[in-house]
């Protein structure tokens, strides 16, 4: 390998890097080992997080894999948040926060040590996004590999997973569960580690990596617990070194073009709309633009193809027995929707990846020609109350409630919205208002996965809609409009809402509003001062004030911009 072209000679070459050699050494380096490309392994294992639990098994392999292909493996570590634990109380402010630590920890080590090359292992939420951002901010070769989601469980002959649990407690709550049968299934629904098994954030995200050409084909959809997930981490590790040794950086994966693949595939299996935070983050990462109305020009030019929880029945292991993500990509492709000409780790093109991939099975992945829904599985909605957009999975709506209009119910916390429903308050046609939950207000912009839960759970998901400022886990359904933006501690529209109030939901109109007229509307925002942000803790005070508009990702606005 060229030296010019090795980031860690500078630590490891020259009379001047004696003592730099030394410390090497004590770590056990021999000779053989300088002049290796370097590659870390930014591990984010924890005992805390079912996805992340046996990663030291991957790291095992992605290990193999670096020094069969004649590189230096170092791992180092980095944190983790389980979001289905974080769920329903305050921990859950600290999630989306998590991930610029995340991006941050993995950046500094990967300067300070000045490493060649990286594999990112991760599986959840934060964790992959911020691994992504880090990788984009560097531009060095990385390559990312996830632990896999968890298979489905299996509760008296029904598939089932997380989201069943969630929506249990609302009919435990409304009398339609005892607490047998709660029981019953909550020790069912998640039988061994992974991410969890449906077409939540995190498997989003992973399948999502696959379109971005910086994960491997398979990363999204191998089970967690198949022999094919450690194959697949020690080929990434082969990767990596031969990304360095080929000087395949990050951003050089990480086009508008790949992009724009990933958002084609997130519409095609109608993916969580966390991902309305994170491409856009990612992509600003890597310095290029990409924005809501990507999203929305993306959903009316792709079909939705894939019913996987919680808009269907099926989970990601049966994406997988189906081909997974390439069948998907291929499927687009043949539409003209995918660019199979964009980059990847390997140094291939995308389309190298999937032109093998078998043909759609027709229920696990659609026929383009009878597609689970003629449009993409998001929605981005604007109006009167979202002017700079809200977000919608609109492929978990049911069709009663794709136009909605009703009473205005407002709760200035999800801990207020939870105990209204759960205490029988919410009335069929009603519109749930949670607002100070966004990235400022909450501040952390937590999921509101309990409360969609709980409504689909006492069996209102048809019949009451729920708007926030907040966002939602990738295993809500039903009519759940998040992001919306402004936020009501930014001043945004969703502040001067009032208990009552008419609003009107057209997801096909793409529109979200307010019906109330121009005198009242001026009367309520003329003076109006948005109520002060929550003080929790120093972390969270510092990310408020820093964090922008959920329209542009979350990111910070102060010393975030690394390109």
């Amino acid at each position: 390998m060229d030296t010019a072209k090795r980031r860690s000679a500078v630590v490891q070459e020259g009379a001047s890097r004696a003592p730099h050699r030394s410390l090497l050494h004590a770590l056990g380096w021999d000779g053989g080992a300088l002049g290796r490309p370097v590659i870390g392994i930014a591990n984010s294992y924890s005992e805390l997080v079912p996805g992340h639990r046996d990663l030291r098994r991957i790291v095992e392999s992605v290990r193999e894999g670096i020094w069969s292909e004649g590189g230096v493996a170092c791992e180092f570590g980095t944190i983790a948040v389980c979001d289905g634990i974080a769920m329903g109380h305050e921990g859950m402010k600290y999630s989306l926060p998590s991930r610029d630590l995340i991006a941050d920890s993995v950046e500094i080590v990967a300067q300070a040590h000045a490493l060649d090359g990286l594999v990112l292992v991760g599986s959840c939420d934060k964790i992959v996004p911020g691994m992504l951002m880090a990788a984009a901010r560097l531009d060095i070769p990385s390559v990312i590999v996830s632990g896999g989601p968890m298979l489905a469980g299996d509760c008296d002959g029904k598939e089932v997973g997380l989201e069943a649990v969630f929506e249990a407690v609302g009919r435990h709550g409304a009398g339609r569960m005892t607490d047998r049968e709660l029981a019953r299934l909550e020790t069912r629904a998640c039988p061994g580690c992974g991410s969890c098994a449906g077409l939540f954030t995190a498997n989003t995200m992973n399948c999502l990596s696959e379109a971005l050409g910086i994960g491997l084909p398979g990363n999204g959809t191998v089970p967690a617990v198949y022999a094919d997930r450690c194959i697949l981490a020690r080929e990434t590790g082969r990767a990596a070194v031969r990304a360095v040794r080929q000087g395949i950086t990050a951003r050089k994966v990480l086009t508008r073009a790949a992009f724009l693949n990933a958002v084609a595939l997130d519409m095609a299996l109608g993916g969580s709309t966390n991902t309305a935070l994170h491409l856009p983050a990612i992509a600003a990462s890597a310095g290029v633009p990409l924005s809501l109305d990507d999203f929305d020009e993306m959903s009316a030019k792709v079909p939705h193809l894939c019913a996987l929880a919680p808009s269907g029945p099926y989970y990601m292991e049966h994406l997988h027995s189906a081909g997974g993500v390439m069948t998907v990509m291929k499927t687009l492709a043949g539409m003209g929707r995918i660019d199979g000409g964009a980059a990847t780790v390997t140094g291939s093109p995308l389309s190298s990846s999937y032109e093998g991939a078998p043909a759609p099975d027709g229920k696990y992945v659609a026929h383009p020609e009878t597609p689970y829904h003629a449009g993409g599985g998001l929605a981005v909605l604007r109006g009167n109350l979202a002017p700079e957009g809200s977000i919608v999975k609109k492929a978990a709506v049911d069709p009663s409630m794709l136009v909605h209009e009703g009473p205005a119910r407002v709760f200035d916390s999800e801990e207020e919205a939870q105990e209204a429903i759960m205490g029988k308050k919410i009335k069929p046609g009603d519109v749930i208002v949670i607002r100070y939950e966004g990235p400022k207000g909450g501040p952390g912009m937590r999921e509101m996965l309990s409360p969609t839960a709980a409504i689909a759970g006492i069996g209102l998901d048809r019949e009451v809609a729920l708007i926030t400022d907040g966002r939602f886990s990738g295993a809500s359904r039903g009519a759940s409009i998040g992001h919306v933006t402004p936020e009501a501690a930014a001043g945004g529209p969703i502040a001067i809402v009032r208990e009552g109030d008419r609003i009107r939901v057209d997801i096909p109109g793409k529109r979200l509003d307010l019906l109330i007229d121009e005198k009242e509307w001026k009367i309520r925002t003329d003076g109006f001062r948005p109520r002060e942000t929550r003080t929790l803790s120093s972390f969270l005070d510092s990310y408020a004030r820093a964090v922008g508009p959920a329209s542009h990702g979350a990111l910070r606005e102060t010393g975030g911009d690394p390109s």
